[in-house]
């Protein structure tokens, strides 16, 4: 067996605002396995500045797992903890090399017989007026989950946008969820929420930083809306400490995302503690490209999920690689109408 791995940029087709910054391009990596004729591929998903392993010796990591790639990805695993991108981009390669097809980690119906995923579009943030453009254009092509993103501009003109959209449509025709990134202040989280919830939100994702496991306890404990974790997964291994972690804050749902939290191994491992607890969950990609979108769409359809989920970020980038995945009024398919490069594998092995 041999290993691989290589570097990509991906550029988006528009800066794409968060309240972290404005994001222009996103570097990815793939690791890549060949044996016996075959290929497997797996996508390092980093996010600079918010992945947990956005370390310098990231590259270097890259190379001793691809030296050691004999041992397999059980051992792998264990011994990568530390970086959950790797960890997630070995658990596709090796899936994928096993594979009939490469690109069909987990057959299913959403392969085989068309079968959808329903997810939320996406609102990045800016101006007013483009944040309200964007979301005009999410509905005429048939969203009924709207996913904006809050806590960078003015929080009176979000919330004026918010006004707009159930001055037109109410609760049961658009569910509507926020993601605060961490922006609100513990101190004036409460009022934020309360102001908030008078649009018969879905959900708010990480209202305050991560880190405050006490404030953040308070804030679920009397919150007006349902408040979802998703950078407080961050950087938590080990199973007693997810435990602990659900047993402090108490959240009333948790997203997942592969390539922060350990691939699909680490995300099990959260959606079965999030089950014991009454937790609701669903899962979100991170901005990969459609290799790592694709298999991440794969494994969530076997999870029989009822909510809309996350996966709507393939079409953000000028240089992806084209592929079968499509989204349609809302919903995410894998298309019979389009192919995978079949050169796509060799041409990153260069």
């Amino acid at each position: 067996m041999k290993a691989y791995y290589s570097k990509y940029i991906l550029h988006f087709k528009k800066p794409s605002g968060t309240s972290r910054g404005i994001l222009k391009e996103k570097e990815t990596w793939f690791f890549i396995l060949e044996a016996d004729g075959k290929y497997g591929i797996g996508e390092c998903g980093l996010l600079k500045g918010l992945s947990i392993d956005d370390v310098s010796d990231y590259e270097k990591t890259l190379q001793w797992a691809c030296t050691n790639c004999e041992l397999g990805f059980s051992v792998l695993y264990d011994k990568l903890m530390a970086y959950p991108s790797i960890q997630f981009g070995i658990e596709q390669a090796f899936l994928s090399l096993q594979s009939a097809n490469p690109f069909h980690l987990f057959p299913s119906g959403f392969i085989k017989t068309l079968r959808p995923i329903p997810i939320n579009g996406l609102i990045w943030m800016g101006t007013p007026e483009f944040m309200l453009s964007q979301i005009e254009a999410k509905l005429k092509s048939g969203f009924r989950c709207i996913k904006m993103k809050i806590g960078a501009i003015n929080f009176k003109s979000e919330l004026a946008i918010l006004q707009q959209i159930r001055d037109k449509y109410s609760a049961e025709q658009i569910e509507l969820r926020v993601d605060a990134n961490g922006a609100f202040k513990p101190e004036n989280a409460n009022q934020q929420l309360k102001e908030l919830a008078v649009f018969d939100l879905h959900s708010i994702e990480q209202p305050i930083r991560q880190g405050n496991h006490f404030e953040m306890h308070e804030l679920c404990k009397n919150t007006p809306l349902p408040i979802a974790l998703d950078e407080e997964l961050i950087g938590i291994f080990d199973v007693a400490e997810k435990e602990k972690l659900l047993q402090t804050i108490q959240p009333q749902f948790i997203i997942l995302k592969p390539s922060l939290v350990g691939g699909f191994k680490g995300c099990q491992e959260w959606i079965t503690l999030a089950e014991t607890y009454g937790i609701g969950w669903w899962i979100t990609s991170a901005l990969e490209s459609n290799i790592g979108l694709n298999a991440i769409a794969q494994w969530t359809y076997t999870l029989n999920g009822t909510m809309p989920q996350g996966l709507g970020t393939g079409g953000l980038f000028t240089n992806n690689f084209e592929s079968p995945l499509l989204v349609e009024k809302g919903n995410l398919y894998y298309s019979n109408e389009t192919s995978w490069n079949t050169n796509l594998i060799e041409n990153l092995c260069i």
